[in-house]
């Protein structure tokens, strides 16, 4: 189980003021668990966590079953959650270079920005494969994924013809409305529901995300079960709860002018995985004139670019540093009889134990620079782990905003652009 570690605070907070928060933290929690808070029609993502197998989930895996069969090339199409759920999960559990084994298909993500470049170098990648697409949508109208959608199933029937492409074609999208659904309908398109009651980025243990798992040789039900196991250990009224103590943490050194949160972490293949936390904490608290400012960085690189604002630039910075078990297969470092690197000191050390003492000194460092850090202990990477922390995130940041003040579950700033766009490009309406 998720482990927090809050001792690295002490120097700004002090176990009192955790505990006076206590009727703070425990009211939030209620209030989420109850559904009797603002957004209270958006809490279908509390209850997804199953430890039975569903029929949608034995559905998943036989498409990716099928995918898997007659695809070299997976191409799935999303923005927001429907892009940085499945993308999170892939590249943490798979790695960043999943695509260049040869075990699995490789999977591609369109529909996420506006490149030209992007497009065509996508197009480039498809010529002369086998491929299938995931369209992931509730609506099935927004501008990115919707644009993307129309030229890649015109790619598919060109290249197989209208009948044919069909079947290579999935949808996930919400299971009564939307043009999306429409769609699916009229053309036979094999279907997969986001439930009305989860919203984008709260939808990553749905279809949006479990079959791009599924199609990358991650069991969608070994996520579903640490996803549950989570679900149950963390239904705790008190500060022995992980999701307690980060949510408590975050907003009492938020009260003290620690307006950046620096989700740290020292595994490169987390990268997206932090684009997740990103989105789900950005959209969900950045309301009202409030909020954490939710950045990344991945140590140890970014200690080369980032290192010295963070140690001596404006004291408005805490960190959140995620800790991976390491992983049972050790790297040692050889020694060399030239030494003209100066590292024969390392000789016979790991890997894991260089990156162990990197992280500590670089903890020290911070601290005493006056940077709070919260640590977060995880097991090793697999799909138990990787289901255990998107619900850990999730429960989190509803507990978080409700202390904030804050309705977790609408982005109202985010139609702004929209609109601005769609009056700019000459959409009937605006």
């Amino acid at each position: 189980m998720l482990k927090v570690d809050i001792s690295n605070v002490w120097g700004d907070l002090s176990l009192s003021d955790m505990l006076a928060a206590e009727p703070e933290v425990f009211s939030a929690h209620k209030t989420l668990a109850e559904g009797r808070g603002e957004g209270s029609d958006f809490l279908g993502w509390l209850n997804l966590p199953t430890f039975e197998q569903t029929e949608e989930l034995r559905r998943i895996q036989r498409a990716a079953k099928q995918i898997r069969a007659d695809s070299d090339i997976f191409v799935v199409i999303g923005i927001g959650g429907s892009y940085l759920g499945p993308r999170a999960a892939i590249e943490l559990v798979k790695g960043q270079n999943h695509n260049l084994k040869d075990a699995d298909p490789q999977i591609f993500f369109a529909g996420n920005n506006l490149s030209t470049r992007a497009w065509q170098e996508l197009c480039e990648l498809l010529e002369g494969k086998d491929f299938s697409i995931n369209i992931i949508s509730k609506s099935g109208t927004t501008t990115e994924p919707a644009i993307a959608t129309r030229a890649l199933r015109w790619m598919l029937e060109r290249k197989y013809g209208a009948e044919k492409a069909k079947k290579r074609i999935y949808v996930t999208t919400d299971p009564a409305n939307g043009a999306l659904r429409r769609m699916a309908q009229d053309e036979g398109y094999e279907s997969f529901v986001i439930p009305p009651d989860v919203g984008g980025r709260y939808s990553v243990l749905t279809a949006v995300g479990l079959l791009p798992m599924a199609v990358a040789g991650i069991s969608p039900m070994d996520v579903m079960l640490g996803a549950a196991r989570a679900k149950k250990e963390l239904d705790l009224r008190s500060f022995e709860n992980p999701a307690w103590q980060y949510a408590t943490m975050r907003n009492l050194l938020y009260r003290r002018k620690k307006s950046i949160e620096l989700l740290c972490c020292y595994e490169p293949r987390f990268r997206y995985f932090a684009g997740w936390w990103q989105q789900l904490f950005g959209e969900s608290e950045g309301k009202d004139g409030k909020g954490i400012f939710p950045a990344t960085a991945e140590f140890t690189a970014d200690l080369h670019s980032l290192g010295q604002m963070i140690q001596q630039g404006e004291r408005n910075i805490f960190e959140t540093v995620l800790r991976f078990s390491p992983p049972q297969k050790k790297t040692l470092i050889d020694g060399d009889w030239k030494n003209l690197d100066g590292l024969n000191y390392l000789e016979g050390k790991s890997l894991d134990f260089v990156e162990e003492q990197a992280f500590l000194g670089t903890l020290s460092a911070h601290v005493d620079g006056g940077v709070p850090v919260i640590i977060l202990q995880a097991d090793d990477i697999d799909a138990d782990t990787l289901g255990e922390l998107f619900y850990f995130f999730e429960l989190s940041c509803g507990i978080s905003a409700y202390m904030l003040g804050v309705n977790p579950f609408n982005q109202p700033g985010v139609e702004f652009y929209k609109k601005n766009m769609f009056q700019l490009l000459g959409k009937p309406g605006y």
